[in-house]
Order: C-alpha cells, then sequence, then structure tokens
C-alpha cells in the first residue's frame, strides 16, 4: 500500500472495521449513559471526536520528540492523560462560555472526557503501531467519527424504543447492552473492506 493511501485506509478502517468503541469496547460508559438523547449525543461525540483528533496528534509529538530522545517511553501513560485532561479542560470552558444548554446536557459526562477510555487507547494504539504523524492525526480523526457514528445509531435506536414493548428485565442499561453487541456484528460486515491493525 503506497505511503499516501495508508493513512487515508487507515482513516477509514478506524471508523468501520476497527471501530474504537464497538471492536474493542473502549468508551462504554459514556456511551451507554449519555445515548439517550440525540442531540447531547450528537455534542458529546462532536467534543470526543475533536478532542481524540487533536490529542492524539499532540501525544504523537509529545512522544516522539520529548519522551523518546530522553528514554522516558515508560511515563507515556502519565504524560498522555496529562495533555488529554488539559485539553479537555480547554473544550469544556469552550462549550460552557458558547453553548451553555449543551455544557448542562452533558453534565459531568464532559469532564468525564478525560477518563473517556477510547482517547488514552488511540493515542496508546498510535505508538504501538508505530504510526506515523499523518497517520497518527487521521487514526484520531477516525476514531472519533467511528465513536460519533456509534454513539448516534444507538440515540436514534434508543428513542425508537420508547415507544416498544421491552421485557421488564432488559430494561435500561440490559437492552442498551444487547443494542451494542448487535451493533458490533453489524460493523463486524464491514470486515474485510478495510482492516487495518
Amino acid at each position: 500500500m503506497s505511503e499516501f493511501l495508508f493513512p487515508l485506509a487507515v482513516f477509514f478502517a478506524a471508523i468501520f472495521t476497527n471501530n474504537i468503541l464497538l471492536t474493542n469496547y473502549l468508551g462504554m460508559c459514556s456511551f451507554l449513559s449519555v445515548s439517550k438523547e440525540l442531540e447531547t449525543s450528537a455534542g458529546l461525540g462532536i467534543a470526543v471526536t475533536f478532542v481524540l483528533a487533536v490529542t492524539t496528534a499532540i501525544n504523537w509529538v509529545v512522544y516522539h520528540f520529548l519522551l523518546v530522545p530522553f528514554q522516558l517511553e515508560y511515563l507515556r501513560f502519565i504524560v498522555f492523560i496529562i495533555v488529554i485532561a488539559a485539553f479537555v479542560q480547554l473544550i469544556e470552558m469552550v462549550i460552557e462560555r458558547y453553548s451553555e444548554g449543551l455544557y448542562f446536557a452533558l453534565g459531568i459526562f464532559l469532564p468525564l472526557i478525560t477518563v473517556n477510555c477510547a482517547i488514552l487507547g488511540v493515542s496508546l494504539f498510535m505508538v504501538i503501531r508505530e504510526y506515523s504523524f499523518i497517520t497518527s492525526f487521521f487514526f484520531g480523526l477516525g476514531s472519533g467519527l467511528g465513536w460519533l457514528l456509534a454513539i448516534l445509531a444507538m440515540a436514534g435506536i434508543r428513542q425508537r424504543l420508547r415507544t416498544a414493548k421491552i421485557p421488564p428485565g432488559l430494561e435500561g442499561a440490559g437492552i442498551a447492552l444487547v443494542i451494542a453487541g448487535f451493533m458490533a456484528m453489524a460493523f463486524m460486515g464491514f470486515t474485510g473492506m478495510i482492516n487495518i491493525s
């Protein structure tokens, strides 16, 4: 695969075949909790996408130009979390300033983007897979868009289920987990189209 097409392949694979949420089950907490309303899900999904794309790029630079030259690779977990936390704090302040309704709708889940394991997972995968800067950025962006696609699909399904008769034992989190399982199987249908590990 050519050097130009590889980042593009990683981008589409991160959305569909290697969806960070439905393949690796990273970021499930906020996915299950916030996906009750379509508007709130879209807001959180866009915030997660933005944070994933930018922090993956920043963490690549920090890792390759700060940690590796000084042989501090063992600090990557701590440093990546600090970068993510600082960036999420900035995003939180911007959303509070310009979209107060979205800020209150997201509630506690906005600062919890910091500990969303999908965001840290993408930065760690980028290091493990030895992606270039461009590939890492596209991987972060694609992972965020995949997460956004999954949470929007879940929110749409959950809104439709409000009028459906669900067995009492499956109401709430139970049916959400069943739906997530079906969604994961549906996304597996894209396997073979693009699969970059």
